[in-house]
């Protein structure tokens, strides 16, 4: 399977205080590991996504996610975040934890199995206590290694 979590792509200390601080701050993230031939239009690819429905799925979650032919390389973007994010859902609850599914049109559906890896795993409050205590990416990326 492909590593899907590389500790280039996690950030332990976001600084965004918006959704869409966090989703510029995310992607560029992404960009800068290589992972994206177009910023831009995965950009757009993500705002698309989140007219549908805001991907704030509760327990101070959010999972921002595209499929994009400006995806080279599948990977997750992880960001914990220690003052918490106004993420413009329903319930006003702060997101802590955003992870940002990038694939590419070829992976068929590798977006939505990772989708549905991450949902199982952080469900529990434990493993969300552990990534939200972790002080570094390395620590993250541990935690984040059988998923």
């Amino acid at each position: 399977m492909i590593n899907i979590f590389q500790e280039n792509t996690i950030l332990a200390d976001l600084q965004a205080t918006t959704r869409e601080q966090v989703i510029d701050e995310m992607i560029q993230l992404l960009n800068q590991a290589g992972v994206l031939s177009d910023a831009a239009a995965y950009k757009k690819a993500i705002y698309a996504r989140e007219k549908l429905s805001s991907t704030g799925i509760g327990f101070g979650i959010a999972i921002p996610h595209a499929k994009c032919s400006a995806v080279s390389e599948a990977r997750v973007a992880v960001g914990i975040s220690r003052q918490g994010i106004d993420y413009g859902d329903e319930e006003n609850e702060k997101v802590r934890l955003v992870f940002m599914i990038a694939v590419g049109d070829a992976d068929d559906d590798l977006h939505l199995r990772t989708l549905a890896s991450l949902s199982r795993r952080l469900i529990d409050p434990v493993f969300r206590n552990h990534l939200s205590a972790c002080c570094n990416s390395s620590e993250i990326l541990h935690i984040l290694h059988d998923i």
